[in-house]
């Protein structure tokens, strides 16, 4: 199914309350929605799907699911309802930017960004209880916080290239972007100067060479590799100072060690062994023993952690795991 053409909506929350107390009133939510909802004889939507995206992704990210999704594949329209939105934190939706707070806007946890879904699609759809989280990379954060946190609320769990906690190597990278940003004489006093757009151009590169795989580098130019990094590092700048910050400062916090065991879903750890942020050696195969019962899947791509769009190539395992949920 081709979700390129995604179409995005808008919807306003009455309010918004963050773990630290702060409350926030008429917040925007950006997402889209495909597939046929089903209800039960209450009205509840039962068979709804909801996806997380990644650092700099928003509602459309869903999209990296695509070579799976369609009649006869593991995510068929026909059978499951699919919401995807830009998560809290995100461009779109309520964040520094879109809500015009900047430096006064809350900090938030993961836990928020979970709560900011869960509000949302209980108060527009109606939605008790999710046939399942998926999530990529930090929308793993997301998906498995929320299988901790509301065991009972969902039928599976599918963490795509992703971690129950936010350390080593990750951490690294964390607060290195944290403390490049917090450095810059100009992020407290004028976000807009061009020094601060140095920053973030920084930080962004000193996270480019853990996108793909290693040989994928090996197999570029030093001068191909240099202007990647430079066209890499540029969009990047372009976000908003504290967009970035807000959300560096979330992912750097993440850690579930002491509540996975509070996972009750069915649960499927999709791992690259190609990925450099996170190693299924590190990351997917010491989760996968956290949580009893769970499935894993690791795969090989040339696209490193990016490859998480390349889930045709483990279709079959796929499929024998979301068949028991059609």
């Amino acid at each position: 199914m081709d979700l390129k053409d995604l179409e995005a909506q808008y919807y306003t929350l009455d309010e918004f309350k963050f773990e630290n107390g702060r409350i926030l009133k008429d917040q925007v939510v950006e997402y889209t929605t495909f597939g046929k909802p089903q209800y039960d004889d209450e009205g509840h939507i039962i068979n709804a799907i909801l996806y997380f995206h990644g650092t700099t992704g928003d509602y459309g990210s869903i999209k990296r699911i695509s070579k799976a999704v369609g009649s006869n594949l593991p995510f068929d329209p026909e059978l499951f309802f699919f919401i995807s939105l830009s998560t809290l934190g995100s461009p779109g939706s309520c964040s520094p930017s879109t809500s015009n707070l900047e430096a006064d806007f809350p900090s938030y946890t993961i836990l928020d960004m979970v709560n900011f879904n869960k509000v949302f699609i209980e108060e527009k759809f109606n939605i008790k209880h999710l046939k399942g989280v998926i999530g990529n990379s930090m929308g793993g954060f997301e998906a498995i916080s929320w299988a901790c946190n509301y065991p009972d609320s969902i039928d599976f769990l599918i963490s795509l290239v992703s971690s129950y906690k936010v350390g080593g190597q990750n951490y690294v990278l964390s607060q290195l972007l944290y403390d490049i940003i917090e450095s810059d004489p100009n992020f407290h006093d004028n976000p807009t100067d061009a020094s601060l757009i140095r920053s973030l151009e920084i930080a962004s590169k000193a996270t480019y060479s853990f996108g793909l795989s290693r040989q994928f580098y090996m197999d570029q130019s030093n001068c191909e590799i240099k202007e990647a990094m430079d066209e890499f590092a540029h969009e990047d700048s372009k976000e908003d100072v504290y967009d970035a910050y807000y959300r560096c400062v979330a992912s750097m916090n993440h850690d579930l060690t002491d509540i996975i065991d509070n996972i009750t879903a069915k649960t499927m750890i999709i791992a690259i062994y190609e990925d450099q942020y996170f190693p299924p050696e590190l990351d997917a195969i010491p989760m996968h023993t956290l949580i009893p019962g769970s499935k894993l899947t690791c795969f090989n791509s040339y696209l490193g952690h990016v490859g998480s769009s390349e889930l045709d190539k483990i279709q079959e395992e796929l499929e024998d795991f979301m068949k028991q949920f059609k």
